[in-house]
C-alpha cells in the first residue's frame, strides 16, 4: 500500500517594508539613525520608511523620518505630538537686534486666563483652548524650540514670494514650538499601558492627538502675539504654519511624521540654526519620500557632545553673538552649547539634497536678527541662575 505525504506549504510571508533616505552620500547621516529606520521598517505593518537628509537618531525612532504603516504607532510621532513652525510677517519701521533683544518678553511665563486676563495676545484664540490645556500657554519650551526675528535675504522664487506677501527686506517672525506637555501626556498614557506597541484604539489616539496638534498651532500665534505686542507691531496670521510630529491617515494608511514637514505641495520652513539662514520652500515631494520634506537642518552632535566640545571652543559670550551678526537671547548657558550652530548639519547641504530628489524648490532665505531661546539671567528665575552658576542648566 502506498503512502501519500501531504505537505504544508508555508504561510506567504508580507514583504518588508522599504528604507529610503534621500541624502547624498556625502551628507551627514549617522548610522545609529539608518539603524533606527530598518528597525522601524521591521515592524509589524511597516510598508515604507523614508528617511529626510536631515536625519538622525531619536529616542527609540529617527528624527527626520516619515514612516507609512497599516498600523498606528504613537512612540513613531513622540511625545511633542504638533511641534511645529510658523511664519510670520512683521511690520517694523527699524529693526536694531540689540533694542528687540533687550525688549523681549519672557516666554518662559506662561499666560494665566485669570491673572493675565487682560493680556492683548488673547485676541488669537478663537473658541476654547484645545483639550483645557492651559499649562505651558503662551510658552515657547526647551531645546530646540526657538522665536526669531529674521530678515527675507535671498529671493530665488519672487513670484511665489510674492504671492505669499514676502519680498528682500521684509521681516519676518519664525515660531518653532509644540504642545508644551499636552503631546507628552498623551503619548505617556498610551506607553504605560502598551510600551511601544501600536495604539489599541487608533480612532481614540487620533482625537487626542488632532487636539494636541491644534493646541500647537493655536501656541504659535500666541507666542506671535506676546512679542508682537511688546515690540510694537501689530500681530499678523501666519503665512506658513506646518507642524512635523504628527501622524495623518492618507491613502488608507497611517503616515506617522517625527521631524519631517509635510510636502504635499505646501509651503514649509525649513529652519537652519541661529547663526546661518532658515529657507523658505515650496514642497513637492511625492509617494516614494512620504510626501514629506526635511524640517531643519538635523543634529549632527548629540547635546553632550556639544556641550564639550563647544566649552572647549567657545565662550558664552562668543555664542550670544552670531558669525551673522544676530543676537541670542538665552539665560541658560548650557543650552547656548548644546543648540550652538556647530551642533547641526549644513541647512544648505540640506537644501541641496532635497532639490536634487526633487522634493522642494526654495523660495527665500530668512536671516536671524534675534533668537531667543530663554529668557536673559537678568529675567531667569531665581532657582535657575543658581542652576546656571553652577554649570548645570536645565538642558
Amino acid at each position: 500500500m502506498s503512502q501519500h505525504l501531504s505537505r504544508r506549504e508555508p504561510a506567504p510571508q508580507p514583504a518588508p517594508a522599504t528604507v529610503t533616505v534621500f541624502a547624498s552620500p556625502t551628507s551627514w547621516i549617522e548610522s545609529e539613525a539608518l539603524a533606527q529606520c530598518r528597525q522601524v521598517a521591521a515592524l509589524d505593518g511597516m510598508i515604507h520608511v523614508a528617511g529626510m537628509p536631515d536625519l538622525h537618531p531619536g529616542k527609540g525612532a529617527p528624527i527626520g523620518a516619515a514612516m507609512a504603516s497599516t498600523v498606528l504607532y504613537p512612540f513613531l510621532v513622540g511625545s511633542d505630538i504638533g511641534c511645529g513652525i510658523a511664519v510670520f510677517p512683521v511690520r517694523l519701521k527699524r529693526a536694531v537686534p540689540e533694542k528687540l533683544a533687550a525688549r523681549f518678553p519672557d516666554l518662559d511665563r506662561a499666560l494665566d486666563p485669570e491673572r493675565d486676563a487682560d493680556d492683548p495676545a488673547w485676541a488669537v484664540l478663537d473658541g476654547d483652548v484645545p483639550a483645557g490645556h492651559l499649562e505651558g500657554l503662551g510658552t515657547v519650551g526647551r531645546g530646540n524650540h526657538f522665536v526669531e526675528l529674521a530678515r527675507v535675504e535671498a529671493v530665488f522664487e519672487p513670484a511665489h514670494a510674492s504671492r505669499l506677501g514676502l519680498t528682500d527686506g521684509d521681516l519676518v517672525l519664525i515660531v518653532h514650538s509644540g504642545s508644551r506637555g499636552l503631546g507628552e501626556r498623551i503619548l505617556r498614557a498610551h506607553t504605560e499601558v502598551h510600551g511601544a506597541g501600536p495604539a489599541a484604539d487608533p480612532a481614540a489616539y487620533l482625537a487626542q492627538h488632532d487636539e494636541a496638534v491644534r493646541w500647537g498651532s493655536l501656541n504659535r500665534r500666541l507666542l506671535a502675539a506676546r512679542v508682537a505686542h511688546t515690540l510694537g507691531f501689530a500681530p499678523t496670521e501666519p503665512i506658513v504654519d506646518q507642524c512635523h510630529n504628527l501622524v495623518e491617515v492618507r491613502d488608507g494608511v497611517y503616515l506617522h511624521r517625527k521631524g519631517a514637514a509635510p510636502g504635499d505641495g505646501r509651503d514649509v520652513l525649513i529652519a537652519g540654526t541661529r547663526g546661518t539662514p532658515s529657507y523658505l520652500v515650496a514642497a513637492h515631494a511625492g509617494r516614494e519620500a512620504n510626501h514629506s520634506v526635511a524640517h531643519g537642518a538635523g543634529r549632527k552632535m548629540s547635546r553632550a557632545d556639544a556641550l564639550r566640545r563647544g566649552r572647549a571652543k567657545h565662550t558664552v559670550e562668543e555664542l550670544r553673538r552670531t558669525p551673522l551678526g544676530s543676537l541670542v537671547v538665552c539665560g541658560d548657558r548650557q543650552l547656548l552649547f548644546e543648540e550652538a550652530p556647530t551642533a547641526y548639519k549644513r541647512i544648505e547641504h540640506v537644501i541641496t539634497d532635497l532639490v536634487d530628489h526633487e522634493l522642494a524648490t526654495p523660495v527665500a532665505t530668512t536671516v536671524p536678527l534675534v533668537t531667543y531661546k530663554t529668557p536673559d539671567l537678568g529675567s531667569t528665575p531665581r532657582s535657575d541662575r543658581r542652576d546656571d552658576r553652577r554649570g548645570r542648566g536645565r538642558r
